[in-house]
């Protein structure tokens, strides 16, 4: 069976992400024998990690909304999904602050 090449294209990662690409680049990793157990696990395990418990009410300027859905629809994305995604991203530390930047 041939393996497909995946190609990451304009997504910044992490040094631990980029060591991860690099090592499945490298052909380092192994398919694993029992994978419809370990893809079920797995998938059982993502779930529990993102799920949504709370829910909260939130007020904005109908500009920011506009270009909230905006920019959600141009990723074919529900806009309170995408809203949830963004917060997630900057909750989880992948957004640089414009300080840190200065």
């Amino acid at each position: 069976m041939k393996k497909k090449k995946h190609t990451i294209v304009n997504i910044k990662l992490d040094p631990e992400e980029q060591e991860l690409l690099e090592s499945v680049e490298r052909g380092e990793w192994k398919t694993t024998d029992n994978i419809e157990e370990e893809t079920t696990f797995a998938k059982e395990a993502a779930a529990n990690f993102i799920r949504k418990d709370e829910r909260i009410t939130l007020r904005l300027s109908s500009g920011d909304l506009d270009r909230l859905k905006q920019k959600a629809a141009y990723k074919g994305l529900p806009y309170q999904t995408f809203i949830a995604s963004v917060l997630h991203e900057y909750a989880a530390g992948h957004f640089i602050e414009v300080d840190s930047i200065k």
